[in-house]
């Protein structure tokens, strides 16, 4: 039978789906205990990781095969410059201005996700990327939601503040069609691996934890 990328998406997600236990500090944020300051710690690893994805989606664009793989590379990477304008009002809520922005030096544990997306866009064909990518935006647009509205009803800040998580917590089902769109003609043209494309969503979705549990571990009680 004929690999259908609608099943496997939907496959991949479901079995990558994390544990509500495995990200660490939603929850902390979610109940008030983060400092303050755990906003600009997001805010000033994202202006780097912003900016290496938007180059990441921009070098898979250009390598693509399928022109629905390149538009969907590029919608991500216009988004990307989209949300990039938004992290000076949340690094402002941590109490950080462009200076200590500049300043901050990245950890480890944060920059593994935004590496291994550049190691895919040398490295990934395509269709297998994109199931990586698509495996993870379940997850990480519900993170979004329930900090924004942590942001607002347990920190007090206004939509401005919240507007980075606001962006990605809010759907966008024309790109889950794209992806399909896009995987579908990788398959066609036998572009697309699932053993390769299941292993990109998992260590895309470990890496992503493992942002999240840094910053987490990074806070004081």
């Amino acid at each position: 039978m004929a690999l259908s990328a609608r099943k496997l998406l939907e496959s991949v997600r479901a079995e990558l789906a994390p544990a509500e236990s495995e990200n660490r500090l939603v929850p902390l944020i979610e109940r008030g205990d983060a400092p303050r300051t755990v906003f600009g710690t997001l805010a000033a690893e994202e202006s780097h990781i912003v900016r290496s994805d938007w180059r990441s989606l921009h070098l898979l664009a250009s390598r693509a095969g399928e022109q629905t793989a390149r538009e969907f590379f590029a919608g991500l990477a216009q988004g990307e410059g989209l949300a990039l304008g938004k992290l000076p009002a949340l690094a402002a809520a941590g109490g950080m201005d462009e200076k200590d922005v500049a300043a901050y030096e990245p950890m480890a544990g944060c920059q593994a996700y935004p590496a291994y997306f550049s190691w895919l866009a040398l490295n990934g064909e395509a269709a297998d990327v994109i199931v990586g990518v698509v495996a993870n935006f379940a997850a990480w647009g519900d993170y979004c939601g329930r900090i924004a509205m942590a942001m607002r009803e347990k920190y007090g800040l206004d939509d401005e503040a919240c507007g980075f998580f606001d962006f990605f917590a809010t759907p966008v089902p024309d790109a889950i069609e794209q992806a399909v769109a896009a995987v579908q003609a990788g398959i066609d043209a036998g572009r697309c691996d699932e053993r390769t494309a299941r292993r990109y969503g998992r260590l895309f979705q470990a890496y992503e934890l493992m942002f999240w549990n840094t910053i987490a571990d990074a806070q004081t009680p």
